[in-house]
Formats: structure tokens, C-alpha cells, sequence
């Protein structure tokens, strides 16, 4: 049913959440799993300074900087999958979440996109948006949809 997984994961421990279903599902169907981190530059700085047209202080070091850091821990996470006997490929995409994630999805011809929400609400969700929901509004391939659980109770106020 399922030959490649995607899995976009942002380095949270949140998002990581997701990893044992992916694991599941590529173990039961003989799948290879496709990790992606996105780095976007519009979320390196705070909204209100990208408003006031300061998006020129994203240096191309800060990019470069955050890839490796998205290559170092998709690199790890392949590790362990290899270990579980899993293909694995890593890739770090730069630019819009929503649109890099489909847009791999598609390059890939991911039979399944599995991410874990953030289950964020009100202000948050309003500020933030929803990756979750604009990958349901413009992937047309199947999803998997976990909301990930609060790790402590910080997290939750």
C-alpha cells in the first residue's frame, strides 16, 4: 500500500512524536521514509520586523547555519531508522513550509505524508497558522495526522 513515507519533521521534540507511526507503517509495508526538515527564512525573525521590511537582517549565514543544523539531526533520525532496517533519504528544503513540503511530497511520489500537529489554538494558531491544514488543502495525497502530546506543563499554558 505504502512504498514512501514522508515525514517533515521542524527538530521538536513535538513533531518527533510521529516517528514511531512512520516507523510502523514503513516496517509493515516494506516502505522507505523520506525525512525533511524546511528551513524558512521568513520564520528567523519575529512577524513585526518582517512587517517593517527588515527581512534583509536574514543573513545567508543564518540559512546556511540552521541546514546544517536540520542535516546533523535528520542525519541522526536516518541512523536510527537504518537500524530498523528502513530506507531512508534526508532532505533540507528552504523556503515556505506548506509549499516545500508538497513540493517533495510530489518529486518523491510520497504514497503518505505523516506529521505531527502541534495542536496549537486561538492566538497561537491565528499567528502561527497551520501547517497541517495547508498541506490538507493542497496535497492531494493521503495523510497522517497525529496531535502530538504536551511533554510538560509549560508546554501547555
Amino acid at each position: 500500500m505504502y512504498q514512501t513515507i514522508l515525514v517533515p519533521l521542524d527538530r521538536s521534540n513535538r513533531a518527533a512524536q510521529i516517528m514511531p507511526h512512520a516507523t510502523s507503517l514503513a516496517q509493515a509495508y516494506g516502505a522507505r521514509i523520506v525525512l525533511l526538515n524546511v528551513v524558512d527564512p521568513n520564520q528567523l525573525l519575529p512577524d513585526r520586523l518582517l512587517d517593517s521590511g527588515l527581512q534583509q537582517a536574514v543573513t545567508p549565514d543564518m540559512v546556511s547555519s540552521l541546514t546544517r543544523e536540520a542535516l546533523d539531526y535528520l542525519e541522526a533520525q536516518r541512523k536510527a531508522l537504518q537500524a530498523d532496517g528502513i530506507e531512508t533519504i534526508i532532505e533540507v528544503r528552504s523556503g515556505p513550509v506548506v509549499q516545500a513540503i508538497c513540493l517533495v511530497a510530489e518529486e518523491y511520489g510520497a504514497d503518505l505524508v505523516a506529521i505531527a500537529s502541534h495542536g496549537r489554538t486561538g492566538l497561537s494558531h491565528a499567528f502561527y497558522g497551520s501547517v497541517a491544514a495547508g498541506i490538507m488543502h493542497q496535497l492531494q495525497r493521503p495523510l497522517l495526522l497525529v496531535r502530538a502530546q504536551f511533554e510538560s506543563a509549560d508546554e501547555a499554558a
